[in-house]
């Protein structure tokens, strides 16, 4: 079970890093999801993903909180949604690129909205 864990975390971290770069394509989840399923099967590449400046503050964040403030959902989502009308309008033609894109953008916005846990942070 170790090895399709470390498997899936791998693919995940790809698809994770690739949002970066890809409009719409949302990031923090994947790399979340790429997290567990490290911390679950190896613990150096756990390690190597929470020692990793550009996504371990990312992980080192959620775990302190046990999630995501509604104010960094909200900056996620909209940022996400810019892209995906940003991509949709002016570099897909195809309709069905157009949908894909769309769907992407549904299931990123149901993840942040519905499984990622939304914790208040008290003001100190």
């Amino acid at each position: 079970m170790k090895i399709i864990f470390i498997i899936l975390g791998t693919i995940s971290l790809g698809i994770g890093i690739t949002g970066i770069f890809i409009p719409g394509l949302p990031t923090t989840p994947f790399i979340l999801l790429t997290a567990g399923l490290y911390m679950r099967s190896s613990e150096r590449l756990y390690q190597w993903l929470l020692s990793n400046r550009h996504i371990g503050p990312y992980i080192s964040e959620y775990r302190r909180n046990k999630g995501m403030t509604v104010r960094v959902k909200l900056a996620s989502i909209f940022m996400m949604w810019a892209m995906i009308l940003f991509s949709g309008f002016f570099f897909l033609e195809s309709l069905t690129s157009r949908l894909i894109l769309a769907g992407v953008g549904i299931a990123g916005t149901l993840v942040m909205g519905f499984i990622i846990p939304t914790v208040r942070i008290g003001k100190k």
